[in-house]
């Protein structure tokens, strides 16, 4: 796969139980039903070049590093965007992760605008866009594990690295304070999910497990992780409709309750 280059160059209490699962109209993306990803299909690239081959700022200045997952521009295959400052190199290790899940990279670019380096990599699986998302968070996993393997220096920065990396970030996320859910109107057939909030590991998983608890459906999604912070885009709906006030309060009401309440249990909300 050539690797193009250009300069232009992106889840309270009794009130959160809802009514039987209704039946999802053709086409829509039911998240939920999957909870163990598909048998692995390995796949091989001779790679020598590791994930960081690129030079290392002069300034201790450690760039904000970003990783995101776009299931919105590209109908048929996800798109995922890291950067990390100026430091990444080809990103070839990636690649290869990426390619030991089973995944397809049937594109990749990579953009520079100012001094940030932005690489872009369109990825599917079997011949089709990434929907499961337990694969998604796997994805997500994988790029921050090989960010802190072959960038350490990245660990300070990211959520992550007081799970997997070498330094813990030394600034926590107060997680009363950054956590924002907003729902919007996103035209008559579907509504709009906005989720901010302090990065964990599982994230995605427990957002998108709330969400179908309350019967919605995801339709597409774009991950966003920037340094400490989880910020989630979801287009929702509920029968082929955009979710009403009542159910979209109550949508709301559940994951703050559970997103400030980072060490609940899973059931408790």
């Amino acid at each position: 796969m050539a690797l193009a280059t250009s300069h232009h160059c992106h889840l309270v209490g009794t009130a959160c139980a809802a009514a039987a699962a209704p039946r999802v109209p053709p086409g829509f993306l039911r998240f939920g039903a999957l909870r163990t990803p598909p048998p692995r299909i390995c796949c091989s690239v001779n790679s020598a070049n590791m994930l960081g081959a690129s030079s290392m700022m002069a300034d201790d200045a450690v760039p904000q590093p970003v990783v995101l997952i776009d299931q919105d521009s590209d109908r048929d295959a996800t798109i995922v965007q890291l950067s990390f400052g100026d430091r990444l190199g080809a990103l070839l290790d990636t690649m290869k992760a990426l390619k030991d899940l089973g995944l397809d990279v049937t594109k990749g670019s990579v953009a520079t605008d100012s001094s940030v380096t932005q690489t872009k990599f369109h990825i599917m699986r079997l011949g089709r866009k990434v929907e499961d998302p337990d694969m998604l968070e796997t994805i997500r996993l994988t790029i921050i594990n090989n960010l802190l393997q072959y960038h350490p220096e990245s660990s300070e920065k990211l959520a992550m690295g007081e799970f997997f990396g070498i330094k813990a970030p030394e600034k926590k996320v107060d997680v009363e304070v950054a956590t924002h859910v907003i729902v919007k109107d996103d035209g008559p057939k579907r509504s709009m999910l906005y989720i901010e909030t302090a990065d964990r590991p599982g994230l995605l998983l427990e957002v998108i497990k709330i969400i179908t608890d309350v019967n919605c459906d995801v339709e597409s999604a774009e991950i966003d992780t920037e340094g400490l912070v989880a910020k989630d885009k979801f287009h929702v709906s509920y029968r082929g409709a955009k979710l009403n006030s009542s159910l979209s309060q109550v949508l709301v009401n559940c994951l703050r309750y559970y997103l400030r309440r980072p060490e609940t249990d899973e059931d408790s909300y």
